[in-house]
């Protein structure tokens, strides 16, 4: 008789596993056989293209965005108002070693960082001095005195995450500028941040000190920072032509795109999911992060389609002004407080459009034991990855109001050939691969909703 209502027992735990299973099942058939998220990012790139905030092209985004949420009969679709900072490139970026004996004139591929202040039509030209990062840069300290500081420090190729090698080279891009001016560099050089040598220059924020000068700040493919530093070490005396045209504008008002469908049962508990509308003004803004917010669409839009009402309130977040300013970000978390909002969970995808591998998270040891739960339910899917901590930088400000934060891990081997380039086109994306990162993030959604966190 015991061992009778102890599998009686089990019975409820082994069919909810299955119903689970099973809708899990449909989510993925239904992305893979009828998805709209490729189509849509296709839209998006090709129709409304790159979407710096504060520009035309940004406005045009949230307004795609929100006729697209609203087509798909989302409960409630709407604008929430955002003050961003707005730059202007202003023009061609110019950089050119002007007196190699090797090269004479030669033009390297270049784009001023965002934020930067340029240089004027009238160009600046100064001698090199080569530094790896900001540690060496400090030691040099007065001796960068009206120089240009080039800043050549390689991604680790040695990390396996890339990302990790990011964050490890990134100080000299975001904060290069900023410390040579502290020594009265006039312009600083960086080479580009990225895991391969390739022509691509990588633009990317930059940040000055206002206690200093704000002196120009230009990236270079890093196919020219190998040939920049090599005529270097020939010719010491080498000397640059810099020319960049970059502005801070008035601030702009723009706007989060948010649309959602509400829970049945505890409507007051929020599940949010997105990524950041605005992109660099060079190439389409494909995978950085046109993928995350066509994905995080998709979420919601396979819940209309299959017929499901969420138990809880799932919200789709298209966050302005992620690349430069996070201010996207941080008023949806501040708005969200005011309002006494409850967010158990925020999912952010903003790491390409790749093949998912699973998701980072951040949250407390309740939470993580309850998203490690459906490890089983996810394997199947080769969604393995669930041990790095993480989460996302739209998603971020929401950490002291209790959600868990979690970051879709697509494989990162690629992202930073495409990274702030050019080259980050709709035809640099994946069909199958953006649909099993759409598929990923609705079947996390589901188990959340269905179950709580």
């Amino acid at each position: 008789m015991r061992k009778l209502l102890l599998l009686l027992g089990l019975i409820p735990a082994l069919s909810f596993g299955q119903n689970h299973a099973e809708n899990i099942r449909k989510i993925y058939d239904a992305e893979l056989t009828s998805g709209h998220t490729y189509e849509n990012l296709r839209y998006l790139c090709k129709e409304v293209g790159n979407r710096l905030a504060g520009s035309p092209g940004a406005a045009a985004a949230v307004e795609y965005t929100r006729q697209l949420m609203e087509s798909y009969g989302f409960d409630t679709v709407y604008l929430q108002p955002v003050m961003v900072p707005h730059w202007d490139r202003g023009g061609k970026d110019v950089v050119r070693i002007v007196n190699s004996e090797k090269y004479g004139s030669l033009e390297l591929n270049a784009l001023a960082l965002g934020n930067t202040e340029g240089t004027g039509p009238q160009g600046l030209v100064g001698n090199l001095i080569e530094v790896s990062g900001i540690e060496e840069l400090r030691q040099l300290g007065e001796k960068v005195k009206g120089k240009i500081v080039f800043f050549n420090g390689p991604m680790d190729p040695r990390k396996i995450n890339t990302f990790e090698a990011y964050g490890g080279a990134n100080a000299q891009r975001s904060s290069g500028a900023a410390e040579a001016s502290k020594f009265g560099a006039i312009g600083t050089l960086v080479r580009s941040l990225s895991n391969t040598i390739n022509p691509y220059p990588h633009t990317g924020n930059q940040r000055y000190n206002p206690d200093f000068p704000k002196i120009p700040a230009i990236a270079i493919s890093t196919q020219d920072a190998e040939v920049l530093s090599q005529a270097l070490k020939s010719q010491p005396g080498l000397k640059i032509y810099l020319e960049s045209h970059g502005s801070m504008k008035n601030e702009a008002l723009s706007y989060n795109v948010i649309g959602e469908i509400r829970g049945t049962e505890k409507p007051e508990e929020i599940i949010a999911v997105g990524g950041h509308l605005d992109s660099w003004d060079v190439g389409e803004g494909a995978h950085d992060d046109g993928a995350g917010c066509m994905q995080a669409i998709e979420v919601l839009r396979l819940y209309k389609e299959l017929g499901w009402r969420p138990k809880r309130t799932i919200r789709a977040v298209m966050w302005m002004n992620e690349e430069n300013g996070l201010r996207g970000g941080q008023e949806y978390a501040k708005v969200a407080k005011e309002k006494g909002e409850k967010h158990i969970a925020a999912i952010e995808s903003d790491s390409g459009g790749f093949l998912p591998t699973g998701f980072s998270f951040s949250g407390t040891s309740e939470q993580k034991d309850k998203l490690l739960s459906w490890a089983e339910l996810l394997r199947p899917y080769q969604l393995w990855n669930l041990n790095m901590p993480g989460g996302g930088a739209d998603i971020g400000p929401l950490r002291d109001q209790g959600p868990i934060l979690i970051g879709l891990k697509p494989d990162s081997q690629r992202y930073f050939f495409y990274h702030h380039t050019e080259a980050d086109v709709f035809e640099a994306v994946d069909q199958r691969e953006l649909e099993l990162g759409a598929a990923a993030m609705a079947a996390l959604v589901y188990l959340i909703e269905q179950e709580g966190i």
